[in-house]
């Protein structure tokens, strides 16, 4: 069966859209592959690792961003949403937000993750460093940790 022409047209203007899209809002648009680390917070950087998973982020045309992890079980956390944005050169910060349950389903906070990420040059590869602060329901906050990660853009072969 053949296509309508129209349908063609639709996506031809679709998949050129994405890519004028992508370039205007920077090199970090896509879907990345990231091993996360999870450190021990020291004043000035740093600390040693406690543990590391995986996870995946797509940086969104437009500045938002959504991402799953392997870091806590789906039955304990949401799927992360948040939003990003290029600060200056290589430097992008992006800041996500996930709900927290209890093993009984209850909500018993949130976490908002910041971090200041570093593209390398070859916009294939970047670092980033940050913090965790984790809030009870009522929005006090009741704990902070810091993170590393490094992202690989997803990519078809």
């Amino acid at each position: 069966m053949k296509k309508p022409f129209g349908s063609l047209l639709a996506i031809l203007l679709s998949v050129s859209a994405t890519a004028l899209a992508q370039s205007a809002d920077g090199r970090l648009t896509g879907t990345w592959d990231a091993v996360v680390t999870i450190r021990n917070c020291v004043r000035g950087g740093g600390g040693s690792a406690i543990r590391s998973f995986q996870s995946v982020g797509s940086f969104n045309q437009g500045g938002t961003f959504s991402g799953i992890t392997s870091g806590t079980p789906p039955t304990l956390r949401t799927s992360e949403r948040g939003v990003w944005a290029h600060v200056a050169g290589d430097t992008y910060r992006f800041r996500f937000k996930a709900y927290l349950y209890s093993a009984d389903a209850l909500v018993i906070g949130y976490q908002i993750v910041t971090h200041d990420l570093q593209l390398d040059a070859d916009d294939q590869h970047y670092t980033s460093d940050g913090v965790t602060q984790i809030f009870s329901p009522d929005g006090t906050q009741i704990g902070v940790g810091c993170s590393t990660s490094d992202g690989t853009r997803m990519v078809l072969d």
